[in-house]
């Protein structure tokens, strides 16, 4: 019988996680209300509140799970050998404009958690730090044939990490200025899949 509870528990503990991701991801976390989560879930309100303290602590576990699903995809993916460094560069951008399409509140809550240094990311960081050694290291291996300085390592990630996230750090702006719908944001970042890594490595080449 005991099993049986665990089971039920673990279900529903990931029923209520998954009903709140699609939320999350459809309204944003400031639209969405508790009782909007135990509604998709399929619960009462009582039964949320026993699993998640707060629709805060429900939203940091499931940004922190999700992010983790992807570093662990990313580290991979930038070590394969087999794999020429174009591919990699297609790869990663595919799957970082995936995962923030998927989690569109996600680098506004990783910049505040970073801004305010909180512990909650001390494992997110960690592995942040394998990524990057990983991904610079095939970089210097194979397009520059050196070791890059901190500074131009510095460059590199910001350049990076700019092509690819900042167009979901402004999207409002963007949408309003340029009259973008939904749509025609979301078709202009899988434009982007096969562009941002034209222009990575037209700036990892520069001279």
């Amino acid at each position: 019988m005991a099993k049986q509870k665990i089971k039920e528990d673990v279900s529903t503990e990931e029923r209520i996680k998954k009903a709140a991701g699609r939320l999350f991801t459809e309204k944003g976390y400031a639209a969405v209300k508790t009782r909007d989560i135990a509604e998709e879930a399929g619960i009462n309100l009582a039964l949320l509140n026993y699993y998640f303290r707060s629709k805060e602590k429900l939203f940091d576990i499931i940004m922190i799970e999700n992010f983790h699903k992807f570093i662990e995809q990313m580290i991979p993916i930038m070590g394969n050998e087999d794999m020429s460094l174009d591919e990699i560069l297609v790869q990663v951008t595919s799957r970082y404009i995936d995962m923030l399409k998927s989690n569109p509140d996600l680098p506004f809550f990783i910049m505040n958690e970073m801004r305010n240094d909180s512990s909650k990311l001390h494992s997110v960081r960690e592995r942040m730090k394998d990524v990057r050694a990983v991904f610079l290291k095939r970089i210097e291996d194979k397009i520059l044939k050196k070791k890059l300085s901190r500074a131009a390592n510095g460059h590199m990630m910001m350049n990076f990490m700019g092509l690819i996230i900042f167009p979901f750090l402004a999207q409002p702006l963007l949408m309003r200025i340029n009259d973008f719908n939904k749509k025609e944001f979301d078709e202009l970042m899988e434009e982007r899949k096969k562009l941002v890594p034209i222009w990575l490595k037209a700036v990892m080449t520069a001279k």
